[in-house]
């Protein structure tokens, strides 16, 4: 099939060109409660394709198009020109394409990349299902899918790279019906087999959905201190990482330079300490990829993200990074979240801003704490500035490990806005 697009892009008269081809191997369980119902493998071999083309204003343009191989040489040829065809409509400023690059493929260590999909998904059911042995809640149903793909990039500069990618990640429901009956989705995704880091995640989802079943509406308004763990504390740090992206830096949504203190200054708690992880050797424009300093103490250590971007503002290509690590961490979460605070840990949707620095999230559980006064809430929501709160950080020796965050568990805010259901 890359012989044959090749063929049809000379044809066509394509002359920068970049073909991504994916094969990629999946095992997909599905369950119901405890006992499967479906059970599925695919294997896929996906091709997309990149066409640039130089404009009379100057400009370069380029588009992408996905191919497959039962298409016959015609179709090829006419999804191309139609490509190379609309790529004079996507002019922008010019640059220079990405280096040539050849490499023997980079092989993964690891069961994940090594044994069957199968079998890896099997392990991973049996470390979900591990903790589901309570009788006031349990795990509704889930879904797992173990994924291994075999990337090969190719382009007209002469780059001619492949690799292997693994990933396990899914969703599970938890589910408690009594004194109500409350239901609560989950999300995970590892870089490799952990089924310590999966039975770990389900056995709090059941504490939490127990907790929201009890959970009462006694939240005040006002200014509080907040705890947030897990999946919520890589949101909040995603601000610095879009913040110092070449793409927002280039159209002037930030104006930080390599060397600011972006935390400002005045700071009482932690300094931020921030690393871009490479979980592949190349990005998908075939960019060698490898870990890279963001923050030191606060301060900007680079701008990040695709050839072009990088090339607008003169700073050597990284590639696009898909996680984020954090190295703070100075008090356990025990001792973090003593003293009055909200320690929030379910929303219907927690996000942030990058643009205004906000973050929120309405709350379906958290836990108000007083001493050793300890009442699960629902209702209400948080609302606070990360322009204020990163003066006064402080994280959790104990760490949490996804596929796009390694850092500390939980972070503590002072300060934040809490929108309660009593006045």
């Amino acid at each position: 099939m890359i012989d044959r697009i090749q063929a049809a892009l000379k044809k066509c008269g394509i002359s920068m060109w970049r073909i991504n081809e994916t094969a990629e191997e999946t095992a997909e369980l599905f369950f119901v409660r405890q006992a499967l119902d479906t059970r599925r493998i695919k294997d896929v071999r996906k091709y997309e394709v990149t066409v640039f083309r130089d404009v009379e204003s100057g400009g370069r343009g380029f588009t992408s198009v996905n191919l497959i191989s039962s298409m016959e040489e015609e179709q090829l040829e006419r999804e191309l020109e139609d490509a190379y065809y609309a790529a004079r409509f996507a002019a922008n400023p010019p640059y220079e394409l990405t280096e040539a690059v050849k490499a023997p493929p980079a092989a993964k260590a690891g069961e994940l990349a090594e044994a069957p999909l199968a079998r890896s998904a099997g392990k991973m059911a049996k470390a979900l299902f591990a903790p589901d042995t309570r009788e006031d809640a349990f795990v509704n149903s889930a879904e797992l899918f173990a994924v291994r793909k075999q990337v090969h990039i190719l382009s007209s500069e002469g780059t001619d790279v492949s690799y292997t990618d693994v990933n396990i990640n899914g969703e599970f429901v938890v589910q408690c019906r009594e004194p109500e009956d409350v239901e609560i989705h989950n999300t995970f995704e590892y870089g490799e087999l952990n089924e310590q880091a999966l039975s770990a995640k389900v056995e709090e989802a059941l504490t939490f959905v127990r907790d929201r079943a009890r959970a009462r509406r006694v939240l005040r308004s006002g200014d509080c201190d907040l705890v947030l763990s897990g999946n919520a504390v890589a949101e909040v740090l995603s601000y610095y990482v879009q913040r110092s992206s070449a793409s927002t830096v280039y159209a002037k949504y930030s104006t930080w330079q390599r060397g600011e203190d972006v935390q400002g200054e005045g700071t009482a708690g932690e300094r931020l300490n921030v690393n871009l992880c490479a979980t592949i050797p190349y990005s998908a424009e075939g960019i060698p990829m490898a870990d890279m300093p963001l923050l030191r103490e606060g301060k900007l250590e680079a701008y990040h993200g695709p050839n072009r971007f990088c090339r607008y503002l003169d700073v050597k290509p990284t590639g696009s990074y898909q996680k984020v690590a954090c190295a703070n961490g100075t008090v356990p979460f025990a001792e973090l979240k003593k003293g009055p605070c909200l320690w929030a840990v379910v929303f219907s949707d927690f996000q942030m801003d990058a643009m205004s620095g906000h973050f929120g999230g309405e709350i379906r559980l958290a836990y108000l704490i007083d001493g050793d006064t300890v009442t699960p809430v629902t209702g209400g929501s948080v609302n606070g500035s990360i322009l204020e709160a990163q003066k006064h950080l402080t994280f959790s020796t104990e760490r949490y490990l996804t596929a796009s965050y390694d850092g500390p568990y939980a972070v503590r805010l002072t300060g934040i806005s809490i929108a309660g259901t009593e006045a």
